[in-house]
């Protein structure tokens, strides 16, 4: 009786389960993973799950050593993406046997939208302070620059020999430096002047920006939804923030001899934007086909400083962001070798 019910228990789990052999090749899928997957069982059955997934950020070798170990593997944070979509999920994996064979037994639930609200604005809150401690540095270090440069001035007036006054220019250019670096830092401060404008104009600008600065290497494809309304905002501060993206993905694909670049507009309902909903919003997304970030640094991206380009100085997401952020807007990222993509969330009223 008991195994005569199993299949049919099974089956109606609004768990998603799914069971792999020892190359994780997929045996068995119940409706819930049918639907998670959003692919039929006559599709799954049969492929492994690397083939299935463009990008996991659970090494999927983990998986196939509970085979091995007999130990069950669970983590509570997991991303798939399948067919260009980021699933968040919690899995467990567990080693089981089943008509006289070994499975890995996958257990799959989609993390729930109050969690995905909590971790936003854990991490809003996060890269606020993160701003607020380099601005508190920035000030301080401002101080004692505009002290080092009046000194050096000084002094140039005073040396009497006009040779050395090389070396007090040289003090004075590297102090300039450092004050336009710290500049940078603190960013702008609070929103310029708005105006209502088609956001496909500023990124007409910043597409034909990028086209002259690169060589005909790099393709810029563009997927404009026409039906999108116009927005609130200041186009210089967007045009840079937008510009500061594309710039990081051209200078990517100008290391690997070229590559693909998307710019991508359409309408978001319902759209989740710092911990609240937005009615309707425009979504932008730059899209391009480079190596991916570094999975070491994804978390802290936007964080002042942190770079994954060895020439680059860490400024252009940060302020990015922050121009983003007093649009009242929000930009996601999500990375994986081949295929990057910032997608932009910005209100309409």
């Amino acid at each position: 009786m008991t195994t005569a019910f199993t299949p049919i228990i099974i089956d109606n789990l609004v768990t998603a389960i799914i069971l792999l052999d020892e190359h994780l090749t997929i045996r068995y899928v119940n409706p819930a993973a049918e639907q998670l997957l959003s692919s039929s069982k006559r599709r799954l059955l049969g492929i492994t799950l690397p083939e299935l997934l463009q990008y996991s950020s659970l090494d999927l070798d983990l998986i196939a050593a509970t085979l091995q170990s007999g130990q069950g593997l669970a983590d509570s944070d997991v991303a798939f993406v399948i067919d260009e979509q980021r699933q968040l999920l919690s899995l467990n994996a567990s080693p089981i046997s089943w008509q006289k064979n070994l499975f890995v037994m996958l257990e799959l639930k989609p993390i729930d939208q109050q969690r995905r609200i909590s971790q936003e604005l854990s991490q809003l809150a996060q890269q606020q302070a993160a701003k607020e401690l380099v601005r508190g540095l920035a000030h301080e270090i401002k101080n004692p620059l505009g002290g080092l440069r009046g000194a050096a001035q000084l002094l140039e007036k005073a040396l009497p020999d006009p040779s050395y006054v090389e070396y007090t220019q040289m003090i004075i250019e590297q102090a300039d430096r450092l004050r336009n670096l710290v500049d940078r830092l603190l960013g702008p401060q609070r929103p310029g002047i708005r105006k209502t404008d088609n956001i496909h104009l500023v990124l007409e600008k910043v597409r034909q920006l990028i086209i002259l600065e690169n060589d005909s290497n790099l393709v810029i494809e563009r997927d404009y939804d026409p039906s999108l309304p116009e927005i609130d905002m200041d186009t210089e501060q967007l045009e840079q923030a937008l510009l500061n993206i594309v710039s990081n993905a051209a200078h990517v694909l100008k290391k690997q001899n070229g590559g693909i670049i998307k710019l991508k507009t359409r309408t978001a309902h319902q759209a989740l934007i710092q911990g609240k909903y937005a009615r309707i919003a425009a979504k932008i997304e730059i899209i391009d086909n480079g190596p991916g970030i570094p999975a070491a640094i994804q978390d802290t991206l936007f964080y002042p400083m942190v770079t994954g380009n060895a020439d680059g100085t860490g400024l252009g997401l940060s302020i990015s962001q922050n121009l983003i952020d007093q649009h009242n807007g929000k930009i996601e990222v999500i990375s994986w070798p081949g295929h990057t993509n910032f997608t932009i969330y910005l209100p309409i009223q």
